[in-house]
């Protein structure tokens, strides 16, 4: 997986506590980047994470932050555990402090952490012809998974995206494979 630095004073860090009331902002934020895309008008993407699911996540170790030279955090990495491996379910950085490598590190972190777990991959869906989407976790070293290389909870999470209005034709299911170290 490649490895750019990221700015000076950001860091990649666990999710603390008092981070959680602030993800909310920094997800609507980074789903204003899809408006005006053919998708966007279904408005699923105004959808927001709840509050209890960034507790959980962060109780469970599986949300990582990207903080701001201030501490504030300016981006996150929401994970859950989906058969058997690590799934990558929500990854955003506040607009503001795009292009400079955060989502990448996070995404590093991301994987790091499932190695570390003993879990064999990170999977993710994501958006198919986006260029911050698919290409960009391409070169993160992810992979499309055809349909039946998808495990059963895959498949049920795209049904479940499709029902919430996600055109299943525009999504793709992505999977990234840890090595030994």
């Amino acid at each position: 997986m490649p490895r750019e630095a990221i700015p000076s004073g950001y860091l990649i860090r666990p999710s603390r506590a008092s981070d959680l009331a602030h993800l909310g902002a920094i997800e609507r934020a980074a789903a204003d980047l899809f408006t005006g895309m053919n998708f966007a008008e279904a408005g699923v993407l105004e959808d927001v994470t709840e509050l209890e699911d960034f507790e959980e996540a962060h109780a469970d170790e599986n949300l990582w932050i990207a903080a701001a030279p201030s501490g504030a955090p300016v981006g996150f990495a929401f994970v859950e555990e989906l058969g058997g491996n690590a799934h990558l379910d929500e990854l955003d950085v506040h607009p503001d402090h795009g292009r400079r490598g955060l989502g990448a590190a996070l995404v590093r972190a991301v994987c790091a952490a499932a190695r570390r777990r003993g879990l064999p991959a990170v999977t993710l869906t994501t958006f198919r012809d986006v260029a911050w989407n698919a290409p960009f976790y391409e070169k993160l070293g992810f992979r499309a998974l055809a349909a039946d290389e998808r495990s059963p909870e895959l498949t049920a999470l795209v049904r479940s995206e499709a029902q919430r209005g996600l055109d299943p034709e525009l999504r793709v299911v992505m999977r990234w494979t840890a090595q030994a170290p």
